[in-house]
């Protein structure tokens, strides 16, 4: 059976990847750092469902250590890498910008520096929708400049994929990295627009919305985006063979580019106000100006994902925002 090695296991999208992949009989090693940037006791949650699983082992860890990431990879020896821990939250990055040096920038390096001394099939690498900064091209296409980023953690994402190519190009590692659009679901991150709002409605609070609730963002449902991860395991770039017109392979390395999106961009407000329908609670909304380092609008062009594996994601927002609001009410019952 095939060895997954998935950084970041802990988290909101790797839990998902992990539980998917040990379903289908993959033996997966996770590792987490389980930093505090939230609730430490969800990331434990998760943690104890994937540990249920005989064919699941599990390496707390950060990977700025570049011995210790070394050592694992050597050791677990995997046939493909996800690579998804990371520093997230654009806002965060304003404010405490060195924290996306280490957990961005750092742990990146050292998982590219562990894959010279380890070959696997294919890496596979987490990155962003930020990533196209100012560009006003709609819908986002892989091949879109994307040489403004409008934040910094916009900026060590994009400087990942860059990293990424070097190595690919260099070490012949296949390396295919993921642009996520605005992913939501069960278990999501309390620090996202979900979360928040959810939260915010039940308790009777009040919550900020920003760009007078006129952002628009292109929602993408977990379960859709970790299926799509699957299939592309094993859809391994090769130097300058393009599979369609659409594709972003490299002319001089094993290396691609692609969006994973629901290719259906949302109102915000309209998001608040389904949401309002399904708690039958009205939301106390307190409207803020566009903050700074964000886009007013994300659209994926999600072409080459479909032309890759046949699939592109189908939740549709308001079944997106259903599945969710069940969970937390069951999960945080009587809070």
């Amino acid at each position: 059976m095939k060895k997954i090695l998935i950084t970041g296991s802990s988290g909101f999208i790797g839990f998902h990847l992990s539980k998917v992949l040990l379903d289908k009989g993959f033996i997966v090693k996770g590792i987490d750092s389980m930093n505090a940037y939230y609730d430490v006791n969800l990331k434990e949650e998760r943690n104890k469902i994937l540990l249920g699983y005989s064919n699941f082992s599990f390496e707390l860890m950060n990977l700025s250590n570049i011995n210790k990431t070394k050592e694992i990879v050597k050791n677990f020896n995997p046939d493909y890498l996800v690579h998804l821990a990371a520093q997230a939250g654009v806002r965060h990055s304003v404010t405490n910008p060195e924290d996306y040096v280490e957990s961005n920038l750092i742990a990146t390096f050292n998982i590219l520096e562990a894959l010279r001394e380890t070959n696997v099939d294919h890496l596979l690498i987490a990155s962003t929708s930020s990533a196209y900064g100012a560009s006003k091209n709609m819908p986002f296409q892989e091949s879109d400049p994307s040489n403004e980023p409008l934040t910094f953690y916009a900026s060590t994402k994009r400087a990942c994929e860059s990293m990424s190519h070097s190595y690919a190009n260099l070490f012949d590692i296949p390396v295919t990295c993921f642009r996520f659009f605005t992913v939501y679901g069960p278990w999501g991150r309390p620090d996202m627009a979900l979360f928040k709002f959810v939260k915010a409605i039940t308790q009777d609070k009040e919550f900020d919305v920003y760009n007078e609730g006129q952002m628009i963002r292109d929602f993408t449902y977990v379960e859709d985006l970790v299926h799509a991860i699957h299939l592309l395991l094993d859809k391994i770039p090769k130097t300058d063979k393009k599979v369609s017109k659409a594709d972003s392979v490299s002319s001089v390395a094993p290396w691609r580019l692609i969006n994973i999106g629901n290719a259906d961009p949302v109102v915000l407000i309209d998001f608040v106000k389904y949401i309002e329908e399904k708690l039958d609670k009205k939301a106390k909304i307190n409207f803020m100006p566009l903050q700074m380092g964000d886009v007013v609008q994300t659209y994926a062009n999600n072409q080459l994902l479909k032309d890759l594996t046949d699939y592109k994601p189908e939740t549709g927002y308001k079944e997106g925002i259903e599945h969710f609001i069940n969970w937390y009410l069951s999960h945080y019952k009587g809070q």
